[in-house]
């Protein structure tokens, strides 16, 4: 996992190979300087030689701006280093998520990516930088200073050592009580962001309802349970700078009660003892280095495996190993299908399909609320794979298709229509970037978009706001239609994406492409009898199977769910596909 993760450092190796060489450059500079302290007072104070001082003086002034360079290079390698490594995590996963086929995008939550983009990348960053600088300075100071300590008096440096052992206790207790806090902090922040995400997108809907003061309240709970955790691992750590104080006075003390004795009997001189109380300082303030290490490495472990599941996520739909990159015609068929959208489902969403529809034909789907029309023809364009039996398209497995060929050649409109930022002609260029303002516009014209796109002050580029929250629904599903429409497909799919427009554009449209574009088979999704009843045929769906498949007049005299749906809506009834009759289907 970790290697996996390290591997997005990519081009900011030598970046990140040089921070620590010049932190360990830098703690060596820093761990001269009490030495040559030694130097100056026993040989130059209290000898009175100017000289010595001057000499040495000046040696400790080349020695400190070493270690002042080799620590602004550190500091700028180590920043280079980290917001590159984080920019490639971000990159990383962005385009994982690209290739994530619907069954891989219904495993994580729409917040819980956001957050893992932006705070767990950010927690990595941070944790990075803090390691290049801070993993090979510290316990290179530590070594260096005990080396030095030892080397002036071996007595009073075996008082580090249990200094250090005492300290390496408490910071593991310390820390590891900590770890499990930070890995419950995140997965907060999924419910945080959800709650945003969700509050800004629908807030016309909040308003309508008059639920700010719900929202706020859903905001405040997952903005305080964050709050809590975080009160309590940082309680679980607020007795480090305490431990490491008790430690660090106590063991100056008893470094000055020792060394004076020793100075009292000539076994350690003023400078000597004047040194060791620098490098008990260093050694101390090195251990401090270390237990913040740990801690940023216990907060980034739970950072660490959550975009790991992102970057190790395979997709479950991949292109075959010598695609097909042409789609001969618009024919579907479906052969013994079953489909489920989990592995471990107990029942099929879609069960025995058996479909055959000629190419240029006008299918009508209608059925109730979870009948699986969508599901139905989400298989068509893979964007899902079906659990057994096969889906052609053009005579052709869509296995044996390119992703990128089927897609295009197989236009969906989905139920959940979105528009992006930008003008209108970005919008239809969706689908085709190469398309010609003209093409735009014809396109527009058969989807019926082009009424109301010229009474817009600014027309076809007219700025659309983001998810299109400027334009109305009907006028939406228009602009999604006319963008379908520009990839020149073979399949065009309609997800019930009429149901905003009134019932005369939703005439002219399918006159429109019945007229304009009677080579490419449609289908349409609908919950109007209206919509479909002119369609050369109309599959009626019923808890995942097919209830009945011919024509109108067909379905009149031979399925009763259609029958009554369709008395329902001429005859003043409610016309809805959830009340169906006591005759289940003929």
């Amino acid at each position: 996992m970790l290697k996996r993760i390290l591997h997005e450092v990519k081009e900011y190796k030598a970046a990140s190979i040089a921070t620590p060489i010049y932190m360990i450059i830098e703690a060596g500079m820093e761990m001269l300087i009490p030495y040559l302290m030694t130097s100056i007072i026993d040989k130059g104070v209290t000898a009175g030689d100017m000289n010595h001082i001057i000499k040495i003086g000046g040696l400790m002034f080349v020695i400190a701006a070493i270690g002042l360079i080799a620590g602004l290079l550190g500091g700028i390698y180590a920043s280079k280093a980290s917001t590159g490594f984080a920019k490639n995590l971000r990159k990383a996963m962005f385009d994982n998520i690209q290739t994530f086929s619907f069954a891989n995008i219904d495993k994580f939550s729409t917040a819980g990516l956001v957050t893992r983009l932006t705070t767990d990348v950010n927690t990595l960053q941070m944790g990075y930088q803090m390691c290049l600088r801070m993993m090979m300075r510290a316990p290179s100071s530590l070594i260096i200073a005990l080396i030095m300590a030892f080397i002036i008096s071996p007595k009073i440096a075996c008082i580090y050592l249990g200094a250090v052992f005492v300290l390496a206790i408490i910071l593991f207790f310390l820390i590891r009580r900590a770890m499990g806090y930070f890995k419950q902090a995140f997965p907060k922040y999924d419910e945080l962001n959800a709650s945003v995400q969700e509050n800004v997108s629908a807030i016309r809907v909040v308003k309508a309802y008059v639920r700010e003061d719900e929202e706020i309240s859903k905001f405040k709970k997952a903005s305080e349970a964050i709050y809590q955790i975080f009160s309590k691992a940082e309680g679980a750590t607020v007795y480090q700078a305490p431990a490491m104080q008790i430690v660090i006075y106590s063991c100056i003390l008893l470094i000055s009660w020792v060394g004076a004795k020793m100075i009292a009997v000539n076994s350690l001189t003023t400078g000597e003892l004047m040194s060791l109380l620098a490098y008990c300082m260093n050694i101390l303030m090195s251990l401090m280095m270390v237990s913040i290490i740990f801690i940023m490495f216990s907060m980034g472990s739970a950072s660490i495996q959550r975009i790991y599941e992102v970057l190790a996520e395979e997709s479950s739909i991949v292109n075959p190993a010598n695609p097909i990159y042409e789609v001969k015609d618009g024919s579907i068929d479906f052969e013994n299908v079953n489909f489920a959208y989990s592995k471990s489902a107990d029942e099929y969403v879609l069960k025995d399909i058996n479909l055959h529809i000629k190419s240029g034909e006008v299918i009508g789907i209608i059925g109730s609320t979870g009948s699986a029309k969508t599901s139905l023809v989400n298989l068509i364009s893979r964007l899902y794979d079906v659990s057994s039996g096969d889906v052609k398209v053009g005579g052709v497995s869509v296995k044996d298709y390119d992703l990128e060929v089927i897609r295009n050649k197989v236009a969906v409109v989905l139920q959940a229509n979105t528009l992006f930022s930008g003008s209108i002609f970005d919008n239809l260029r969706w689908g085709n970037m190469n398309a010609t303002d003209d093409e735009c516009i014809y396109a527009a014209k058969l989807a019926c978009a082009d009424e109301f796109i010229n009474r817009f002050p600014d027309g076809y580029n007219t700025h659309i706001e983001q998810g299109g929250n400027n334009v109305s629904g009907g006028q939406k599903q228009r602009l999604c239609i006319a963008r379908a429409l520009l990839k020149n497909p073979k399949v065009l799919i309609l997800d019930d994406s009429t149901s905003a427009v009134d019932t005369a554009t939703d005439a002219k449209i399918r006159k429109s492409f019945r007229e304009e574009i009677p080579n490419t088979t449609k289908l349409i999704i609908a919950q109007r009898i209206s919509s479909v009843m002119d369609a050369d045929r109309i599959i009626v769906m019923d808890e995942g199977r097919i209830n009945g498949f011919g024509t109108h007049e067909e379905l009149l005299e031979s399925n009763a769910i259609y029958r009554e749906v369709y008395e329902s809506q001429t005859g003043g009834g409610f016309g809805d596909f959830d009340v169906k009759s006591g005759k289940d289907g003929e």
